[in-house]
């Protein structure tokens, strides 16, 4: 059964890294296509942000490829430079992306939420989860499965985190890409390839949950197989 798990791993891994590749692709793709309304990522977010009536939160650049992301406890949509600066159809759509996690935070939206008071949790078990799990396989040998089962709840926690992660993406693209459907600053022919973007980048999210879901049934297997 060990086998089994490093060859989904190694499945998923592999299945991660070609949707990756697909969404540089998409990116670089949609980075050469100029936006016709001329703003550039900075621009679209605070567009975004403040036709949400949202004025406290700032946009900032944060260095590294692909690194946008919001921080609600500083209240500040963090994009890379190239969406930042970019004027283009990608960078639009990442920042109309990430600014929907600033309205849903503006909004209350639960799963955020619930998301957020996870992150203490999840940054923990993130850091040991795997030692946990490699002493609980070798103490089972011996028949002793306290280390495995404290392991399996370890990942379980890491695992409710990325299925809770779903609906907080899935509805930022949701609320990213009305925003622009209802704006001037994505015209008919530009919509469709930050809506084509973003659906890629959602897509990491998905392959990402369920390796962890299958990973987990996996240990949960070999804990009452070897109880039994």
């Amino acid at each position: 059964m060990t086998s089994e798990i490093w060859v989904v791993s190694l499945l998923f891994m592999g299945v991660s890294m070609i949707v990756s590749l697909i969404l540089k692709g998409k990116f670089n793709r949609y980075s050469k296509v100029p936006l016709s309304a001329g703003l550039s990522g900075k621009e679209v977010a605070e567009k975004m942000l403040h036709e949400n009536g949202i004025y406290d939160v700032q946009v900032i650049s944060v260095q590294g490829f692909l690194s946008d992301h919001y921080d609600p406890e500083k209240k500040t949509v963090n994009l890379s430079p190239d969406v930042y600066e970019g004027a283009t159809v990608a960078a639009a759509a990442v920042a109309a992306h990430e600014c929907g996690h600033a309205v849903q935070h503006a909004a209350g939206y639960a799963p955020l939420q619930l998301r957020s008071r996870l992150v203490p949790a999840v940054q923990f078990s993130s850091m040991i989860v795997n030692w946990v799990l490699l002493a609980g396989l070798i103490m089972a040998a011996s028949g002793s499965y306290l280390l495995l089962l404290a392991g399996i709840v370890l990942m379980a926690i890491t695992v409710v985190f990325s299925l809770i992660t779903l609906p907080v993406e899935f509805d930022a693209s949701k609320r990213a890409l009305n925003w622009l459907n209802h704006t001037n600053v994505a015209n008919n022919r530009e919509y469709p390839m930050a809506k084509d973007a973003l659906k890629w980048a959602a897509t990491t999210y998905v392959v990402a949950a369920l390796a962890a879901v299958v990973t987990l049934l996996q240990y949960i297997s070999i804990f009452m197989n070897r109880r039994d």
